[in-house]
């Protein structure tokens, strides 16, 4: 493709340019610019732009048809520069923004269209005081209600606030129960402790008691919930990253109150070094759990998904784990959660009752 064309479509079409699994990224200006993104879960080298005409530079890359992408131009200092032909913008949750994009065959599933005139539950917020356990003090959290009578299990959300906000867990959930693919569940989306979030979400047993003897009590009282002590296991924890890590941690250490966990991303070995996770797993379960497991081809965090799902099969733990063509960041997480919803709390666990 010629640069005029190659420009004409980046000024149409956006970028990058898309034709079947090659996807050319353009960008015109006084270079040079790199390319950095989820391809690379954002590390190694930054990848040239060519000169391919006067003021205008471009970059081929071979990718899954139906990936989704998250990138960054940079220019020889390192500073990001705007990709002018690619309106589509993604928080990055650090304070900006990256340009981002689908292959011809991704694109966010249709189940997480809320089919229209299907009930809808209620968010409410609230404030836990948690000097004891938690820093800051007090901790935010959101409950979610679902539009049914009668007892529910609950799923606790680590980082609520950004499962709230930017996956919309709650309409997932409502979405998915219209169309008959779960059983009603409520939710507890639990606000991370920012700064302190590395050290609460790495298999903290505060952080554990937290949800038991905090986040627990504060959900029976305005939601209407099935009892643990009779339905040993009813209840699930789900987080991403450092929040799946810990998901899995706390239904480990205890699976007769969070007997489901839905990890996506779970950072269990990072930079070489394996979590307490691994060690727990290859125990002989006093219960065993229902784990559901989603990572990104393009993730550093693979392989640990990748040697902790067989050892949790191994160790009597029933597992489904998938991966999906994405990086680390919310949109993937969102266009995945979907599956281990429906698969953690299908409609047939709710006849059995």
């Amino acid at each position: 493709m010629d640069a005029k064309t190659l420009e004409a479509r980046a000024r149409s079409e956006g970028t990058p340019v898309i034709n079947g699994d090659t996807a050319t990224f353009v960008w015109r200006g006084r270079g040079p610019v790199s390319l950095v993104g989820d391809f690379q879960d954002w590390r190694g080298k930054p990848l040239p732009l060519k000169r391919v005409g006067p003021g205008l530079w471009a970059r081929s890359l071979t990718l899954p048809r139906d990936a989704y992408v998250e990138y960054a131009l940079i220019d020889a200092r390192g500073r990001r520069v705007k990709d002018a032909f690619n309106p589509r913008q993604s928080d990055n949750g650090f304070g900006g923004f990256n340009p981002c994009f689908y292959m011809p065959e991704g694109g966010p599933p249709d189940v997480l269209l809320r089919p229209r005139g299907s009930p809808r539950g209620r968010v409410t917020r609230h404030m836990l005081e948690t000097a004891d356990m938690a820093v800051g003090g007090r901790r935010a959290v959101s409950l979610y209600a679902p539009p049914v009578r009668g007892p529910v299990p609950l799923v606790v959300v680590l980082d609520g606030d950004d499962y709230l906000r930017r996956v919309k867990l709650p309409e997932v959930v409502e979405s998915l129960v219209a169309r008959g693919q779960m059983r009603p569940v409520a939710l507890a989306m639990l606000s991370n402790g920012r700064e302190a979030r590395s050290v609460e979400y790495t298999c903290s047993e505060y952080t554990v008691d937290l949800l038991l003897r905090r986040v627990l009590p504060l959900a029976r009282e305005h939601l209407s919930l099935v009892d643990e002590r009779r339905e040993p296991g009813a209840h699930a924890v789900l987080g991403s990253s450092f929040g799946g890590l810990m998901a899995l941690f706390t239904g480990l250490r205890a699976p007769e109150v969070f007997g489901r966990v839905l990890s996506q991303s779970g950072a269990f070995a990072v930079d070489g070094r394996d979590f307490v996770v691994f060690d727990l797993a290859r125990q002989t379960p006093r219960r065993p759990l229902e784990v559901w497991m989603d990572c990104g081809r393009f993730e550093v965090l693979l392989e640990g998904n990748q040697r902790m799902a067989p050892l949790l099969e191994s160790s009597g733990h029933r597992v489904e784990y998938r991966e999906y063509n994405g990086g680390h960041n919310y949109p993937a997480w969102r266009d995945d959660a979907w599956r281990g919803m429906q698969w953690l709390f299908p409609v047939s666990s709710a006849k059995r009752r």
